[in-house]
């Protein structure tokens, strides 16, 4: 059996004064705090919402 794919996300923004919707994108990313970093599934939804947060987030690279 394959391992799935995973990425890491972290968190580079604070979701001070930003939309609600963008506020619950981070949390359902898994992020609340600065500098947070979580690994996540390799998913087409998952890399939507990246794509959606580029100045509140940042894909870590190993």
């Amino acid at each position: 059996m394959a391992a799935k794919k995973t990425v890491k996300v972290k968190q580079i923004g604070s979701p001070i004064r930003r939309p609600a919707v963008q506020r619950q994108i981070l949390v359902g990313l898994g992020l609340n705090k600065m500098n947070k970093v979580v690994e996540l599934t390799d998913t087409p939804e998952i890399r939507g919402m990246i794509r959606k947060l580029p100045h509140l987030v940042a894909v870590v690279e190993d």
